[in-house]
């Protein structure tokens, strides 16, 4: 089984199209993908969680 794609910070944000602040802001709310840190301190989202939190999104706006 192939390991599932783990993106930055960044590349999701710049994916999503929005900025660090907010994404923190939905984040608190329990809005956001779920975060991974990574043993280095890094933070990675999964392509399936970003995925699947888009498919969320637009359930959500209908």
């Amino acid at each position: 089984m192939a390991r599932p794609e783990m993106l930055k910070l960044p590349e999701v944000l710049a994916e999503i199209k929005m900025s660090r602040a907010a994404f923190y802001r939905m984040r608190a709310r329990g809005q956001a993908p779920r975060l991974r840190k990574m043993p280095n301190g890094q933070l990675r989202v999964s392509r399936v969680d970003l995925d699947a939190w888009w498919d969320e999104c637009g359930d959500a706006a209908a």
